[in-house]
């Protein structure tokens, strides 16, 4: 979206930094059991070498009673963002977003298989 003179927003995206690469890949998932902290820690550093990047601190995670478990981990090229919901079903949301290309369907896959999911759902952009 651009923003108008007046202050409203219209159109399409436009790449305000075409010379910076950019990839961004959202992942979505559920699951019979519910994923805890120490899983989310796991699979946030395994998903740093699936996607081939240099981790620049080990993935932490938090958790609010309110909302479930979040995770996070800094890579040198971005980061991903980890969301686990249990109620009102037992439900994952990651969110990639890097300045290095990395292989879209081997995420898929390491995902679909790392939670043994019952359905999967992804989208780039």
């Amino acid at each position: 979206m651009v923003q108008q003179m007046d202050g409203s927003y219209r159109g399409e995206h436009i790449d305000l930094a075409p010379s910076i690469y950019r990839q961004r890949l959202v992942v979505e998932g559920r699951r019979d059991l519910p994923i805890g902290s120490l899983e989310i820690q796991n699979y946030l550093a395994q998903l740093s070498q699936v996607c081939g990047m240099t981790l620049l601190i080990d993935p932490v995670t938090h958790k609010s009673e309110r909302f479930g478990w979040a995770g996070w981990v800094h890579w040198e090229t971005s980061g991903a963002h980890f969301y686990a919901w249990e109620v009102p079903l037992v439900f994952f949301s990651v969110d990639i977003y890097t300045c290095l290309a990395f292989d879209e369907t081997d995420v898929i896959k390491f995902t679909q298989n790392f939670f043994d999911t019952t359905h999967i759902s992804a989208k780039s952009f």
